[in-house]
Parts: C-alpha cells; sequence; structure tokens
C-alpha cells in the first residue's frame, strides 16, 4: 500500500535504564501494552523517542525492537531522520530491511535548507528505499517550515505518499487537498487539533497519548469514523486537558512523569533534557485522576 497507516499511530517513548543505555525490555513491554489497547500501528523513533538524541547503534536497536515486537501485526513507521542526507538513507535502509511498513522524515538542518535542497534530500532517500516515506513537518522541532506548495512538490516523488503536519494549523490540510486532491494521505500530529484534523479528513492521529490514555484515543477515532460528531466532541474535550499538558511541557518528559506516576520506572531522560518539575508533576496528577488513569488521594 502506497499509504498504509490509518487510526491511532502510537508513538513510544525510548526509556533508558539507571545507566543511561536503553532499555529495550521495557520498551517491548510498552509496544506489547499499546498493541493490546488496539492502536492501529507504531511510530518509533519520532520527537517523543527522542530521536536526535541517540546514537545510530540506539536508533537502530530502538527500530529492532519495536518491528521485531510488533511482528507485522500492525504498521511500523520507523523515523530515520538525520542531519545529512547520507545518514538518513542509511536509517531508512536499516528500517526496510527490518521489516518496517513505512519510514519518517523530517528536514533536519543548522542552516536552513532551501527548496531544492529539501527537495533532493527527500528524493535521495525514495531512490534508496522500495517502502513509502511519510513526510514530517514540524517547524516547532526540526526548525523548517514546509508550505504547501512545497509539500506538494514533494508528493511528487513516488513513494513520498503521506504527509504528517504538526504545524496545529488545520488550514495546512485543507490547502494540501486543493493542491493535490482528495487522496492526499495527512496524518495530525498536534495532538490538541486532533478533532479538527480528524473531522477535516485526516487519515490517522500520530500521538504518544496511547502510553496513557488508549481507549480514549481509539474511541474518539472511531467516533469520527463513523460520523457520531457529538460523541466525538465529547470524547475529545475529555481528553484535551491531557493532549494540552503533554504538548506544552514536552513530549518525552510528560510522558514519561504520566508512566511514571502509573506506575511504570522508565529510568533517567537523555541529557541534556530533566524530568518534570515537581509542581507540574502535581498538576499532571490531577489530571491523570480526573480521567480515572490512577486513583486519587
Amino acid at each position: 500500500m502506497s499509504a498504509p497507516l490509518r487510526g491511532i499511530v502510537a508513538y513510544p517513548i525510548t526509556p533508558f535504564t539507571e545507566a543511561g543505555r536503553v532499555d529495550e525490555r521495557l520498551l517491548a513491554k510498552l509496544v506489547d501494552d499499546m498493541l493490546a489497547a488496539g492502536v492501529h500501528a507504531l511510530a518509533p523513533l519520532g520527537s517523543t523517542g527522542v530521536l536526535p538524541y541517540l546514537s545510530d547503534d540506539e536508533r537502530e536497536a530502538v527500530a529492532e525492537t519495536v518491528v521485531k515486537r510488533v511482528g507485522g501485526r500492525v504498521p511500523t513507521l520507523v523515523g530515520v531522520s538525520s542531519l545529512t542526507t547520507e545518514r538518513t538513507v542509511h536509517h531508512a535502509r536499516h528500517a526496510e530491511k527490518l521489516g518496517a511498513s513505512a519510514v519518517m522524515i523530517i528536514p533536519m538542518s543548522y542552516w536552513k535548507l532551501t527548496d531544492a535542497e529539501i527537495v533532493a534530500h527527500f528524493d535521495a532517500v525514495a531512490r534508496a528505499i522500495a517502502i513509502p516515506i511519510a513526510l514530517y513537518n514540524n517547524p516547532a522541532t526540526g526548525g523548517l517550515d514546509l508550505g504547501p506548495d512545497t509539500i506538494a512538490r514533494l508528493l511528487q516523488i513516488p513513494n513520498v505518499t503521506m504527509v504528517k503536519e504538526s504545524t496545529g494549523d488545520v488550514n495546512r490540510m485543507h490547502r494540501l487537498v486543493q493542491l493535490c486532491g482528495e487522496d492526499v494521505a495527512f496524518y495530525n500530529g498536534s495532538n490538541p487539533l486532533a478533532l479538527a484534523a480528524l473531522v477535516a479528513g485526516a487519515r490517522g492521529w500520530c500521538t504518544a497519548a496511547p502510553h496513557v490514555i488508549p481507549r480514549l484515543n481509539i474511541e474518539l477515532y472511531d467516533a469520527v469514523t463513523r460520523g457520531d460528531l457529538a460523541g466525538a466532541r465529547r470524547l475529545f474535550y475529555r481528553q484535551l486537558p491531557f493532549l494540552q499538558f503533554i504538548v506544552a511541557h514536552g513530549l518525552p518528559r510528560a510522558i514519561s512523569a504520566a508512566l511514571e506516576l502509573m506506575g511504570t520506572r522508565v529510568g533517567p531522560l537523555r541529557a541534556p533534557l530533566q524530568p518534570l518539575a515537581r509542581e507540574r508533576v502535581e498538576e499532571l496528577r490531577t489530571i491523570l485522576v480526573d480521567l480515572q488513569v490512577i486513583p486519587g488521594p
């Protein structure tokens, strides 16, 4: 399939041991938990998985752990972004060899790239692999904002078939449909925009929230799919405080803190990232109690 993803695309954190190594055993358990909850796809090595903070060997270990643990039960979307085209190609080939369903690329750069450089970057990766590529636009993390016209140009590359849009501007999605037609496969990456994006026609919602509230995430998607917009609104506003919190305080920090409150020790964050401040943890605790994820005092 040219766009194998649909539904709730769950983004696992990358847990670490107390010694600072990737905790592959815990990562496999987190994958099992989200699969058991019914997510529709797994996407290791996104922003939640602290991709830029990992060595090449660590990245490959994370990708291998997730793809093998999933075992083809749902599609896998592996993040392969890197500063250089050569390294991006390297990681894309590795993901394809593992059996990933698709790879995701966010253009990353110290110097601001021109449109021509971005197109050449994606074209080089596309020529090196046969599986689909999801283009990831998130200027808040990658430092580059790909406008709809540039994205439309990139979608002309044969196996660049999916777009994850995380600017938080639903008008970007409408513009993509205008430029590329109704069949454009776009996915929401902005958690607080989940309802609006799904109603606008997003094929899926890329989120780390299934670590904590998978049932609510899946029920929201199902409600929109069956046309129950009143139910979808209720489900969305129920989870919105949590979605706003994890975005405001950083996905790796917030999801790790939530898992700790739920009783799963996930180890330290990769420096320079630091854990949530105590007052923020207490704010998160209140949200999780309200969601009935953890018991109240």
